[in-house]
């Protein structure tokens, strides 16, 4: 700062520098277009100023522009996630304490060091909401307990630690499956916290009248496990690529998966609820589309077969377009059989998907003579024959339930 200059505070630096020379730029701008007259120029240097703090000025009448929508961040994109290795750490337990009993005119008290709290467990609750394991961190801790107090006063326990999962979620410690989190409001224990430690008032005894021992609270338990997600619903559509099996879920619920006219277009399963007309409700999974060779982790590979596994009957969608359709149901089949045996004998239905396609309609006769009368056609983009693809659904829902009460 040169000698004879007015000294501002914070100049050069932050936001008071920006302002200063916002000032010298905007006084020198009003004092060099020779403006004579005094009150001119202050008024110049007012305008300037109150533009530089408070923005452009508003004028009366004319619509205020909008402004733009922040973009959301890469951490906020959540993208569908089926797997996940998590660190869970009981906490630890707090400390005993040590101390006597101190008050006037009672010179032996006694011991009265209080234990140590508990430390927090780290529970695995099943929750309708959540869809993805993608909210679940890597790592856990629980709360830790608090160390005991003077007058037999014992800490506070740690405060359990509840993670969110999706229901079906399966719970691995190494290859062993320790929970099936199968049901809304299913919990499970992933880490223990560790006990409290014990104060000198648990050492009390007829020949030890003034124990001065504690304990340490124990450390959490930790453990590294494993958590799957397999989608919980009655039936899942199996089918190749660009097959129409997002359409149609679309047409038989309010499921709104993505449709497009390329392969793959559904790279997550997606289930939507069924309404029948005797208050039944059938959730049907639209599972992303498999190839010939899908067990050998070709095309999406066998990422989500697993999904299928929790269905307990089966909708194998044909694209009658193709040129010799019923090829795709025996190698459907053959996928599903490699990769768990007795999968492909699961109850299940043959559907003829775009009838409304003239090539498709021509095909139909030698898909029922090789396969026989029960292909259902019909069509997702027009809802040809929906009902009767809604009646066998309601069918084998039947069945189902027929046989866990039977059970």
């Amino acid at each position: 700062m040169r000698a004879g200059e007015p000294c501002w505070l914070g100049a050069g630096s932050g936001s008071h520098g920006a302002f200063e020379a916002s000032l010298r730029r905007t006084s020198d701008c009003a004092w060099d277009r020779g403006a004579l007259d005094s009150g001119l120029a202050v008024a110049c240097f007012s305008q300037a100023v109150l533009s530089q703090l408070c923005g452009p000025r508003q004028v009366p009448g004319t619509p205020q522009e909008k402004t733009a929508l922040r973009e959301k961040t890469d951490t906020e994109k959540r993208h569908f996630v089926d797997h996940r290795r998590v660190l869970v750490c009981g906490g630890r337990g707090g400390d005993g304490v040590s101390c006597f009993h101190s008050e006037p005119r009672k010179e032996f008290g006694g011991p009265d060091g209080g234990d140590g709290g508990s430390g927090g467990h780290v529970i695995l609750r099943a929750d309708q909401q959540v869809k993805s394991l993608s909210s679940v961190l890597s790592r856990y801790q629980g709360a830790h307990g608090e160390a005991g107090g003077r007058k037999n006063c014992s800490g506070r326990s740690g405060t359990l630690l509840y993670v969110r999962v999706p229901v079906g979620t399966l719970v691995k410690e190494g290859k062993e499956v320790v929970a099936d989190l199968s049901c809304p409001g299913d919990e499970y224990i992933a880490a223990l916290g560790g006990a409290g430690g014990k104060g000198n008032r648990f050492f009390l005894a007829n020949d030890n009248r003034a124990p001065v021992t504690c304990t340490p609270g124990e450390p959490g338990q930790q453990r590294v496990l494993f958590l799957e997600l397999k989608t919980v619903a009655h039936a899942g559509m199996v089918g190749f690529p660009n097959a129409g099996k997002s359409s149609l879920l679309r047409a038989i619920s309010n499921a709104r998966p993505a449709v497009a006219s390329y392969p793959f277009t559904t790279l997550k399963p997606h289930v939507g609820i069924v309404h029948c007309e005797d208050h039944q409700q059938i959730a049907v999974a639209d599972i992303p589309g498999i190839v010939r060779g899908a067990h050998q982790n070709r095309g999406l590979g066998s990422t989500f077969l697993r999904h299928i596994e929790r269905c307990r009957f089966l909708l194998f969608i044909v694209d009658l377009s193709e040129p010799e359709p019923w090829t795709q149901v025996e190698d459907l089949k053959s996928e599903l059989e490699k990769y768990e045996a007795g999968l492909s004998e699961r109850p299940h239905v043959i559907v003829a998907n775009k009838i409304d396609l003239p090539q498709a309609r021509a095909a139909l006769p030698p898909l029922r003579a090789r396969l026989g009368r029960s292909v259902i056609a019909l069509s997702a983009a027009t809802g040809e024959n929906l009902e009767e693809l809604l009646l066998h659904l309601q069918e084998l829902h039947g069945q189902h339930v027929a046989a866990e009460l039977r059970w």
